[in-house]
């Protein structure tokens, strides 16, 4: 059947590459989750009526694995606890994926998905006013993060201000037809931008929410399943309210059904799922760095199936995005190592005092917004 080494040797490569196939895999899932979403959009489903049926589809999804793998280690539910799930439910699923799928719609999917790496850096300002993230000027970790914050934020001015000449890399006879439609959609380009950043100061907001509703209910995946029952009770009040038509809600076996299904279950349920997987051997950093890909591939993917135009200025201001994104990346990693080691240190010190030492954990706070920046929640759960 051939030599047995060569097949040992090449399950053990395989062995070593699943998880960088793993995280390649996933960024191809998310980039097709925008271009159907982008699709059912364009097709004429309300936004509000997609956010909703998403999680109605991610709680059928996570609720029995949160109910099975927690059900001895799940907390007791507090109204501190309930409160806050209610609040996480509203500012997730309810107002940033509007809020984003409006953006979207008046812009492109490759322009929104870029929107998606500014995350950390507004998370990371967030943290500060917060006081989850400290800083000192005098170690070179603290200003990586301060000037890839800023970066980040050069890029997102450089993407708002200046579009630029088209970039036709792919030539696409669709091009012709949707020309009307992106003609339309760049009158409107500023508001959409100002909604994705809008929906991207959301998205930060709930995870530094999350992250102190972490430290009293430390069960993710039945935080998770309830946040998402949350924002679908919410998000179909909401969609009631501003779709009134009953008959808008009706879905076929058509982009409306695939969108939901396809983003509640794959976003919501196997992402979720190989992510904490990657967490847990390679930790946050490492499924952090693997998010501009989906911004490659959502380009490639939208001009080929939406004709969708790339400009200049949306280029180079995602190329500055995604530099400020690995700039904060690599300070915090570099924070990661700095806890580890000092973690490491103090239970040395207490070996001959406590006769028992046991390891400390690393920042509670700083570790919690890593994680869920790592975990896309927003587009994801």
């Amino acid at each position: 059947m051939g030599d047995p080494s060569l097949y040992a040797a090449l399950c053990n490569v395989l062995h070593k590459l699943k998880l960088y196939l793993a995280m390649v895999s996933l960024q191809f899932g998310y980039a097709g989750m925008y271009i159907i979403s982008m699709l059912c959009l364009k097709h004429g489903m309300s936004n509000f009526i997609l956010a909703t049926y998403r999680h109605v589809v991610a709680t059928i999804v996570i609720a029995p694995f949160a109910f099975v793998l927690e059900r001895k280690t799940r907390p007791k539910m507090t109204l501190p606890v309930f409160l806050r799930i209610v609040v996480l439910g509203f500012l997730e699923p309810v107002l940033d994926q509007n809020i984003y799928y409006l953006g979207m719609k008046l812009t492109t999917a490759t322009y929104a998905s870029a929107f998606v790496n500014m995350v950390p850096a507004v998370t990371f300002v967030l943290a500060l006013i917060f006081r989850l993230e400290k800083v000192n000027v005098k170690k070179i970790r603290s200003v990586a993060k301060i000037i890839g914050t800023a970066i980040t934020v050069m890029g997102a001015m450089v993407m708002t201000l200046y579009k630029g000449p088209i970039i036709d890399f792919i030539k696409s006879g669709g091009a012709i037809h949707h020309g009307t439609a992106a003609e339309s959609a760049d009158k409107h380009w500023v508001i959409g931008t100002i909604l994705l950043l809008g929906s991207t100061c959301c998205w930060s907001c709930f995870f530094i929410l999350q992250s102190f509703t972490l430290k009293q209910y430390p069960a993710e995946l039945s935080l998770t399943a309830m946040i998402c029952f949350m924002g679908m009770v919410q998000g179909a009040g909401v969609s009631l309210i501003m779709v009134p038509d009953l008959s808008a809600w009706k879905v076929g076996w058509d982009s409306r059904l695939l969108a939901a299904t396809y983003s509640g279950t794959f976003c919501s349920g196997i992402t979720y799922y190989v992510q904490g997987v990657a967490i847990r051997q390679r930790g946050p950093v490492f499924v952090t760095s693997f998010s501009p890909l989906c911004m490659i591939i959502t380009a490639i993917l939208g001009a080929i199936i939406l004709a969708e135009k790339i400009h200049l200025g949306s280029i180079l201001g995602a190329i500055i995005i995604v530099t400020g994104l690995y700039t904060v990346v690599w300070g915090k990693s570099k924070d990661k190592e700095n806890s580890v080691t000092e973690e490491k240190s103090n239970a040395l010190q207490e070996l001959p005092i406590t006769g028992n030492a046991r390891p400390t954990t690393v920042d509670d706070g700083i570790n919690g917004i890593a994680k869920t920046v790592a975990i896309p929640a927003s587009k994801g759960t």
